[in-house]
């Protein structure tokens, strides 16, 4: 356990994004706001598929309508989640290396003994600047660059980590389309 409270101290300066509705505000992000976030609570995970909300998207965004992916993304909302600030470089699934720090608390926060064995589902989304498409090419390899990073550097199981991208098909701030709060990773807890 040595090791995870260096690696906490080291990522003392990671964020995360949170608020209520038409309020947001950036805080510390710590290990145990992670754990508190994404522990199960009964009845809050049911037969929930990543894959369904995944293929809605890649139809809203193929269709070009205004039409985000409805009733399956209304569960999202009930699931143990956080969202967190990971920055990337423009146009690209590279994680930049200040947001390693953000990467390195949730894979310590796998660890711990509450979520471990958990499955997780990281959710990558943009802003609506950009042809919706590629919005939604790019979320889904910001996702899965996530994904990487805590299986590969963090010694996540990969058996644990699902990523899929919606692009801008769930904005945080719908009246703000290209707002930099819509450009965020969802990480949600599915269960065992």
């Amino acid at each position: 356990m040595k090791t995870t409270k260096l690696l906490a101290a080291i990522l003392a300066g990671a964020t995360i994004l949170g608020g209520a509705v038409g309020a947001y505000a950036q805080s510390q992000l710590t290990r145990n706001q992670i754990v508190n976030s994404l522990q199960r609570t009964e009845g809050t995970i049911g037969a929930f598929d990543p894959m369904a909300l995944q293929r809605e998207a890649e139809r809203a965004a193929a269709m070009g309508g205004d039409n985000a992916p409805g009733p399956i993304s209304n569960r999202i909302a009930q699931l143990p989640q956080l969202s967190v600030e990971i920055n990337f470089d423009l146009n690209s699934a590279r994680i930049r290396p200040e947001s390693y720090r953000a990467v390195g608390l949730i894979a310590d926060a796998l660890h711990t003994p509450q979520l471990m064995g958990q499955r997780l589902l990281v959710v990558g989304h943009t802003d609506a600047s950009g042809p919706r498409q590629f919005n939604l090419d790019l979320s889904k390899q910001r996702a899965a660059s996530v994904a990487a990073a805590l299986t590969t550097t963090f010694n996540v199981p990969a058996t644990e980590v699902i990523s899929i991208g919606l692009g801008e098909e769930q904005l945080q701030d719908p009246g703000n389309p290209t707002s930099a709060l819509n450009r965020r990773v969802q990480i949600i807890n599915l269960g065992r």
